[in-house]
């Protein structure tokens, strides 16, 4: 027979132990996905009880993706409608780009225009790489630059005239961040961090149960010595970065930035060094980044002021060369590093 200062102990332990198996069961497991999409790299990190990993899932995803926007396959949707006049969509995927493009077109006043694509392609930056356009090559091109050219209805996208064609690369990889984090949270997961060549969407928390930290590079530094100029907390919003600071060519000691202007039809040459936008979604982030860098920083400030929704995040050069930033109300709490001209 047990003495009772026995038992005591003996019951102690025991529920201490199912208290601990308890707190255990309902800890989250992190679970961390990579691989690469879109000419780039992307990240995936979410809580999950069961440790349940979806990389298999997530590639699929993104291998349909890409057959539906990509410009550098052929059979491609996007590719399909850029040989030809009208084109049928298929693919879930087509119709919502278009309908945040024209969004974004108008709201930019074409700023942001995903018609370029004859333009990226003569300047050298799409799939042929070309020489350096005199500017007869380039008045004869912006003949098919204009998203007013476009056309689409729920069913199908069709342009006003042949050469006309688009390119979502300043949107499409915004807008692959939204499709997996819409799969993730169908599939129960609440708290995850989606990165996709810098693009990045957060919803709930981190392990910790703190907000995710993010990291906005500083765009004077090179490639090989990448170091963040600010920090950023991000908490159930979308995130994405624009910049000229890492493609672009020289020739004969001229600076060609990629990112095009729709209405002259060269590259951009102003002070903007790189945007960060902030919003709901990173397609309207990704879209805006795009609006900003080919606006500059006065009428990049003035978007941020018509919309209230985007936040956003400006390092530039003032008139002696000096780095500068702009943070609006929108952008949040962001942490600058070691900056002495913020503003």
């Amino acid at each position: 027979m047990f003495h009772k200062s026995r038992i005591y102990p003996i019951i102690l332990i025991i529920v201490l132990f199912a208290v601990w198996k308890y707190r255990e069961s309902g800890k989250l497991r992190v679970v961390s996905l990579s691989g690469t999409t879109m000419g780039t790299t992307y990240s995936i990190k979410y809580l999950s009880k069961d440790g349940t990993g979806y990389q298999q899932e997530v590639d699929s995803l993104l291998l349909v993706f890409n057959q539906s926007l990509s410009t550098y396959i052929p059979n491609s949707e996007i590719s399909r409608f850029n040989r030809d006049t009208v084109f049928y969509f298929k693919l879930p995927f087509f119709l919502p780009v278009l309908e945040e493009s024209k969004r974004v077109y108008v709201a930019t006043d074409g700023a942001f225009d995903p018609t370029v694509m004859p333009l990226v392609r003569a300047w050298g930056f799409g799939s042929d790489q070309s020489q350096i356009p005199d500017s007869t090559i380039i008045d004869s091109l912006l003949q098919f630059v204009g998203f007013d050219k476009i056309s689409f209805d729920s069913k199908m996208v069709t342009k006003s005239k042949p050469g006309v064609e688009l390119d979502f690369s300043a949107v499409a990889k915004g807008y692959g961040v939204d499709v997996i984090g819409t799969w993730l949270a169908d599939h129960g997961i609440n708290n995850y961090f989606i990165e996709i060549g810098g693009e990045v969407k957060c919803k709930g928390v981190n392990n910790k149960g703190q907000p995710w930290r993010i990291g906005i590079e500083d765009p004077t530094h090179e490639i090989n010595n990448r170091a963040a100029k600010a920090i950023v907390e991000l908490q159930n919003r979308a995130m994405a970065t624009s910049g000229n600071y890492r493609n672009y060519y020289v020739v004969d000691s001229l600076w060609y930035s990629h990112t095009i202007d729709p209405a002259t039809g060269f590259p951009i040459r102003h002070a903007l060094l790189s945007a960060t936008v902030f919003a709901d979604d990173c397609i309207t982030a990704d879209a805006y980044a795009t609006a900003f860098m080919v606006a500059g920083v006065e009428k990049a400030r003035q978007m941020i002021e018509e919309n209230p929704g985007i936040g956003g995040f400006l390092i530039y050069r003032d008139k002696t060369g000096k780095l500068r930033t702009f943070t609006s109300r929108e952008a949040g709490d962001i942490q600058i590093l070691n900056d002495s001209g913020s503003k």
